[in-house]
C-alpha cells in the first residue's frame, strides 16, 4: 500500500475569498467537497451550505484542475459568536494523512489574524480533534455537547497581541 503524498507534493494554490468572489464552477466544487465529507462520509443529514456562508470568508487549497483538497470557513465576528470563528474545516479523502489539515489550520489562523487583528477566535470542534486544535492555541471552554449526533467541544483561541508590548 502506498502512503499518501505529502501536502508539499501537490502544487497547491491557496485562496481566501468571500462567497460572491468565487467563480461558479469553483464554488460548486467547494460545496460538493464539503457535502462529501459532512453529509456522505459522516452520514449526517444537515444543511451544510447555510446562510453563514454568505457572510464568511472561504479558505481553499486547490490542486491543479480546480480540485479543492481542503477548505475552511472563516466567520465574521458577531455572526455565529461574538468572536470570529473557523468552521466547516475539511480535507478531502485524497488529502488525508498528508499534513494538509495542519497546513489548512495554520493558514486559517493566520487569515483570521490578518482579517480581524487582535481578535479571539472561537470554534466548535469535533471532540476527537481537540488535541489537534490545541496545537494551534485553542483551549476547550465549557462541556462537550452533541451537534448533529457528533460529540463537539467549544474552543477559544485568545487574541494575539497587536503591536509592541508595553
Amino acid at each position: 500500500m502506498n502512503a499518501a503524498p505529502s501536502a508539499a507534493a501537490w502544487e497547491l494554490d491557496w485562496q481566501c475569498l468571500r462567497l460572491t468572489d468565487f467563480e461558479p464552477l469553483a464554488l460548486h466544487r467547494v460545496l460538493r467537497a464539503r457535502q462529501e465529507v459532512f453529509v456522505v462520509e459522516q452520514a449526517c443529514a444537515f444543511l451544510d451550505a447555510d446562510a453563514v456562508d454568505e457572510s464568511s470568508w472561504h479558505l481553499v487549497a486547490w490542486a491543479p484542475g480546480l480540485q479543492p483538497m481542503a477548505c475552511a470557513r472563516l466567520v465574521d465576528p458577531g455572526v455565529k459568536y461574538a468572536e470570529a470563528s473557523i468552521g466547516r474545516v475539511i480535507t478531502t479523502s485524497a488529502a488525508r494523512g498528508t499534513g494538509l489539515g495542519r497546513a489548512l489550520l495554520r493558514r486559517a489562523v493566520a487569515e483570521c489574524q490578518r482579517i480581524w487583528p487582535g481578535q479571539a477566535v472561537r470554534i466548535s470542534a469535533q471532540s476527537h480533534l481537540v488535541p489537534l486544535y490545541r496545537e494551534f492555541g485553542f483551549c476547550p471552554v465549557g462541556n462537550p455537547y452533541l451537534e448533529d449526533a457528533i460529540p463537539h467541544t467549544e474552543m477559544l483561541r485568545p487574541p494575539e497581541r497587536v503591536g509592541r508590548p508595553n
